[in-house]
């Protein structure tokens, strides 16, 4: 019994140690991966139309518990210290959420910067298979150059640095 009872806690801790790397498709050093999406109903746009500028890539849902906490902090520490038409784009996705469910999220907590829809994970399948919140901070090549799971102050101020020091970059 207690070979049994061994061998099942050996098993689940072996499950539970899937490492983000299992579960994230692109990575530090790589080329963002080519997608299109909606900025308004009816209206696209490409990933690649924001080459020279820094992009953040952030993806949530509404349940989130840690996408709740980390989407305050960045609509005033980042959207609010970087306002559209600057040099870093900030794409926030909605996972498997349509234009009423992000519209509506986004009044209801107050958000100033825009949430954009990916209903059927199009494009979060492009950079991992699960796991949210989810950042990658895009150079202005088009390279990854930071990427993050979960949330939390310490990690939150590494990102607000690295996306200083890609805006200081030419």
């Amino acid at each position: 019994m207690k070979y049994l009872a061994l061998t099942l806690l050996f098993f689940s801790m072996t499950l539970a140690g899937t490492g983000q790397e299992e579960v994230t498709l692109v990575a530090k050093g790589n080329q963002v991966p080519e997608f299109t999406f909606e900025t308004a109903p009816g209206k696209t746009a490409a990933i690649s139309d924001f080459r020279g500028k820094v992009v953040l890539i952030t993806f949530f849902a509404t349940w989130c518990g840690p996408c709740r906490q980390e989407l305050p902090h960045t609509d005033k520490e980042i959207y609010g210290q970087h306002p559209a038409g600057g040099d870093l784009v900030l794409l926030t996705f909605g996972r498997e959420h349509d234009w009423s469910v992000v519209d509506k999220f986004r009044k209801e907590q107050n958000l100033n910067m825009p949430l954009f829809p990916d209903p059927e994970r199009k494009i979060f399948s492009k950079f991992a298979t699960q796991n949210i919140p989810r950042n990658f901070l895009i150079d202005r090549q088009g390279k990854i150059i930071y990427a993050s799971t979960g949330f939390s102050l310490e990690e939150f101020a590494v990102l607000r640095k690295e996306i200083t020091k890609a805006l200081k970059q030419q």
